[in-house]
């Protein structure tokens, strides 16, 4: 079947073939009316053209593909809606993102970034699969969008969750709730993860805010898996009545369901005996707890939307300031007031 032209589609709109490339390029949108665009792209649908996307983008020195260059973001469950956000965003801008995963392999992310340039992507995108500093790879083109992770050196566009307030909405959530004796169960101090440091942060605020005096024994390290979550759990809710928590803050929603299972070893029942708050609202694993978590969000939807706006050029960013991306609490059913036994009803 003959390839449809521009002449074609003129002679359909009843305009000049020059018209037709006006408006199918969106140079003309200032010069010739909406009736007479609206025609032209209709006419354009219904002859079913097609451009010639290698001779656009000799004349534009445009490809309309974005790069996105990860670790293990399309490997990995956790977090896809980085990947989501970012491809809806490159196709409502009726762009094409093209996604490399390099397993954080420093000679692969090399070739990568070469083979991408090599088609003459017009921007790109450096992700990381959690929050954390990275180094810039070789080659990396200056401009390029670093999403959820923070260059090492030099100025970038940058966008990060807000972990410190996103550990405050957990810790205020508890404390609304009427809670005084809060634990934080964190990470290893050996993983040196910001998000550890910063959700840390935003709980010893609302402590002070609150006019509670942390208490050092309520800041338990462990694997930040479900059971370095049931080792610190348990830690906790062995100690004596009085220097027992009510509330648990933990560092991720699976060290949430690890602190579940050592509550209900001990006969505890959530929320009625203990109140619990995780963090990421992940996949499979916060609404399936019986009761369901009350976790905060990271926003990997938001993040990555934005990311692809600042590459594509549709949203300013200041390359000298990450862009913080508020986390959301979800409130589900882990959060109730404290127990009688307590005293601080």
């Amino acid at each position: 079947m003959a390839r449809v032209r521009m002449s074609d589609v003129a002679a359909v709109a009843g305009v000049s073939t020059a018209t037709v490339s006006l408006v199918l390029s969106g140079a003309g949108s200032h010069r010739i009316s909406a009736q007479t665009q609206a025609r032209v792209r209709e006419a354009a649908e219904a002859a079913g053209y097609a451009p010639n996307s290698v001779a656009r983008s000799l004349r534009t020195q445009r490809t309309g593909m974005i790069g996105l260059l990860s670790d293990t973001i399309a490997t990995t469950p956790f977090a896809g809606r980085m990947l989501a956000g970012a491809n809806d965003a490159a196709r409502t801008h009726g762009r094409l993102m093209v996604l490399v995963d390099t397993d954080g392999d420093a000679s692969r992310e090399r070739q990568a970034i070469e083979a991408l340039t090599g088609q003459r992507v017009d921007a790109m995108i450096y992700a990381r699969m959690w929050h954390q500093v990275a180094d810039a790879p070789v080659g990396l083109p200056q401009g390029s969008v670093f999403l959820d992770c923070r260059p090492s050196r030099g100025s970038w566009p940058t966008v990060v969750p807000d972990d410190r307030d996103g550990g405050a909405a957990a810790t205020r959530e508890l404390v609304a709730a009427g809670h005084r004796r809060i634990a934080y169960l964190d990470a290893p101090k050996s993983a040196g993860l910001i998000a550890s440091a910063l959700r840390h942060q935003g709980y010893l605020q609302v402590l002070a805010e609150a006019g509670i005096t942390p208490d050092p024994a309520l800041h338990v390290r462990a694997g930040t898996d479900a059971e370095g979550g049931r080792a610190a759990a348990g830690e906790l809710l062995d100690l004596p009545a009085e220097r027992r928590p009510t509330a648990l803050f933990c560092f991720n929603d699976r060290m949430a369901m690890g602190a579940y299972t050592a509550a209900h070893r001990r006969g505890l029942r959530i929320p009625d005996d203990l109140s619990i708050v995780g963090y990421d609202d992940q996949q499979l694993i916060a609404a399936e707890l019986d009761p369901p978590l009350t976790t905060v969000a990271l926003p990997h939807y938001e993040m990555g939307r934005w990311a692809m706006e600042v590459a594509l050029g549709e949203r300013e960013a200041d390359p000298a300031e990450p862009h913080h991306m508020r986390c959301p609490i979800i409130r589900r059913d882990s959060v109730g007031p404290p127990p009688p036994w307590s005293g601080d009803r």
